[in-house]
């Protein structure tokens, strides 16, 4: 099963709005948002909370690339996020997101028995290149009991 498959079978809301997962790789996430109407917001583009749980999905879908083969000792969990909207979205919108800190220092510390904290930085962009969006998702590894 892929990263996109695995989340759109967990993440019940990844499957209300019909997110596509383009790439899922431990360097770059690529998930895209539809233009659906039922998504819209009073100016006729996504709604900041469709914008929302876009990026937060893309950073999800690099995290489990990026840590999947640490899952059966630690959970992946948000920790935090802050998402800054630049301009108007239309059409259909593409979350890229990048981790923050390399993914061997994120493992080193949870090898060290710590609880890691990273960030994921996500833009979203509209069909024309033009970012729409900024996010930051802050994650963490939290060591199974």
């Amino acid at each position: 099963m892929s990263i996109g498959e695995m989340l759109a079978a967990t993440v019940p809301m990844a499957r209300t709005l019909k997110l596509e997962f383009l790439e899922a790789t431990p360097e770059k996430a690529v998930v895209a948002l539809p233009d659906q109407g039922e998504f819209h917001n009073h100016v006729g583009g996504p709604h900041a909370g469709a914008m929302f749980t876009l990026g937060e999905t893309a950073s999800g879908a690099i995290v489990l690339a990026a840590f999947g083969d640490q899952l059966s000792r630690a959970v992946p969990l948000a920790v935090r996020a802050e998402i800054a909207y630049k301009k108007l979205a239309t059409g259909r919108v593409t979350a890229t997101a990048t981790l923050g800190r390399p993914a061997v220092e994120v493992v080193a510390e949870l090898d060290a028995g710590l609880r890691p904290e990273f960030p994921v930085t996500i833009a979203i962009r509209r069909a024309d290149g033009a970012v729409t969006g900024e996010m930051t998702v802050v994650w963490t590894l939290r060591p199974n009991a």
